[in-house]
């Protein structure tokens, strides 16, 4: 298995970590994503791409036309229909690595579709945030061409794993550890910020250091608040394909927290969009964040 051209779909924060860190590794690189083509971004989107010396492709059609491996990067509700499109276009042979945070169903609907146009489907799921690591980020790899795949970008300096030839393995691992991740995000921000409004939030923390000592609680907690902030609606997607997942483990399992979670998640993300945290660096204490949010709440009477 060897390629010369990666086509990134996608040109967010993990395709501009991915195509920076894999431009030296090929001959070439490309990228196709909507906003190339939406006004309000389109010459800042593809001005940055320029720079990193990365071939902005206008169309899906296009990108395919030129990679023998796709990488899809975007968020969990668009894994499908990526898939579609891409089956539409993609040359007999090329690898489709699907990075997305999807259920294990989902990630086998879009790899029929892929094997089904002559390409070779391969999921991976993403186990931490990408960018502290870049392209170093732990990922395990599912699917027929998983092991061959993962010593192709072992090579490359990735930390890619197989761990087994059956679709929906890699993704299930990825999405029961969401669950308890991006559940703990919203522990805290929803702990925290009650015990703020109560002001007793120096006895709450303390509390928690006691019984798990080996996290530093208010830094873990600016994190935690700094991360959904910024990431908050693409938690809450991929908190639903872990509610899909749950559900698709069968015998009635109900994913009444998972579901919760993502209400969490998409809730902060509004308040994000609405400008709620409007003015807050990225050294914000969690206090800020909490502080923020309470004041853009209306009071319980």
């Amino acid at each position: 298995m060897k390629f010369e051209h990666i086509g990134m779909v996608g040109y967010g924060e993990v395709g501009k970590v991915f195509t920076a860190g894999l431009k030296d590794k090929v001959a070439g690189i490309s990228a196709w994503d909507l906003t190339f083509e939406a006004p309000a971004v389109r010459e800042v989107q593809r001005a940055h791409a320029a720079q990193a010396g990365v071939a902005a492709c206008a169309s899906m059609a296009a990108l395919c036309g030129r990679a023998d491996l796709l990488i899809s990067a975007v968020t969990a509700s668009n894994t499908l229909a990526v898939a579609q499109e891409a089956a539409a276009h993609v040359r007999r042979g090329t690898v489709f690595l699907d990075l997305n945070s999807a259920s294990p169903g989902t990630k086998q609907q879009a790899a029929a579709l892929i094997d089904a146009a002559g390409g070779h489907y391969v999921e991976a799921g993403v186990m931490t945030s990408v960018p502290p690591y870049g392209i170093r980020v732990p990922m395990l790899l599912g699917g027929a061409r998983a092991a061959e795949l993962a010593g192709v970008l072992a090579g490359w300096g990735m930390d890619a794993k197989a761990v087994s030839e059956q679709l929906g393995v890699a993704s299930a691992i990825k999405m029961c550890r969401s669950v308890m991740i991006k559940g703990l995000e919203a522990l805290v921000i929803e702990s925290y910020t009650t015990a703020r409004a109560y002001g007793v939030e120096d006895h709450v923390l303390p509390t928690l250091a006691e019984t798990f000592p080996s996290i530093d609680w208010e830094k873990q907690g600016a994190y935690f608040f700094s991360r959904v902030v910024q990431h908050g609606q693409r938690r809450a997607e991929e908190m639903r394909e872990a509610a899909n997942t749950v559900r698709e483990a069968g015998g009635g399992f109900a994913p009444f927290m998972a579901s919760a979670i993502a209400d969490k998640q998409q809730w902060v993300a509004d308040q994000a969009r609405a400008g709620v945290f409007a003015g807050l660096g990225k050294d914000a204490r969690w206090q800020d964040y909490a502080d923020h949010l309470l004041a853009a709440v209306p009071k319980a009477p």
